[in-house]
């Protein structure tokens, strides 16, 4: 197996090198950036496992290279490097969606321990992203009064009270539920349930 990316970016060469070097010592592949906007002009979202990315430069500083990562909808985990009694930074570093933040000087262990945490973080991330996409595409395909029944029956509806709130026969709502199962790929109502609410649907909102 491919050994994950991970990139560093910091302006300090030194401690870009260094970074680098224990992280190609666990074994990982690395890719270094002397500023953020080298970084943000050459990144994608296929390029890196993760993103060790120092808080303060110069120019595009951390949180800025965040906050654009974000805008571009670039899913790559973010491991904020701070230097000591930036720890005020760090938590607004997190609070816009980092997964960890390490202090200056790095030790190996709890960089690589970090690392590790990212890389799995951003796995599941992208397993969410990508079954959310296929939940989306699924309800697409339903027409608008096949929508309106799935809502009932994610709501927890009978069909006689789905009937009533649509105005249409509980043999009709009976038909569209089953049109609504089947294009949902759903095996049963707990699972309906389930895929709404990860498409960002809250069944109890009505």
């Amino acid at each position: 197996m491919t050994p994950a990316q991970v990139i560093v970016v910091d302006d300090d060469e030194a401690v870009c090198e260094a970074l680098a070097a224990l992280l190609k010592s666990a074994g990982f592949r690395t890719t270094t950036f002397k500023s953020g906007a080298a970084f943000l002009d050459s990144v994608t979202d296929s390029d890196a496992a993760c993103v060790v990315l120092d808080i303060k430069m110069p120019g595009i500083d951390g949180l800025e290279v965040q906050r654009q990562l974000a805008q571009r909808e670039l899913t790559i985990p973010v491991i904020v490097v701070t230097a000591y009694g930036d720890v005020t930074v760090a938590v607004r570093a997190m609070r816009a969606g980092a997964i960890d933040f390490i202090e200056k000087p790095v030790a190996r262990d709890r960089l690589i321990e970090s690392v590790e945490r990212a890389i799995e973080a951003g796995t599941d991330l992208r397993r969410h992203l990508d079954e959310r996409l296929e939940i989306d595409r699924r309800i697409d395909t339903l027409t608008p009064r096949e929508r309106e029944v799935f809502e009932q029956l994610v709501m927890g509806r009978p069909n006689k009270i789905a009937a009533y709130e649509l105005g249409i026969s509980p043999r009709t709502v009976e038909i569209y539920r089953k049109n609504v199962m089947t294009k949902m790929d759903a095996s049963s109502l707990s699972h309906l349930v389930r895929m709404a609410i990860v498409s960002g649907i809250d069944p109890l909102a009505k």
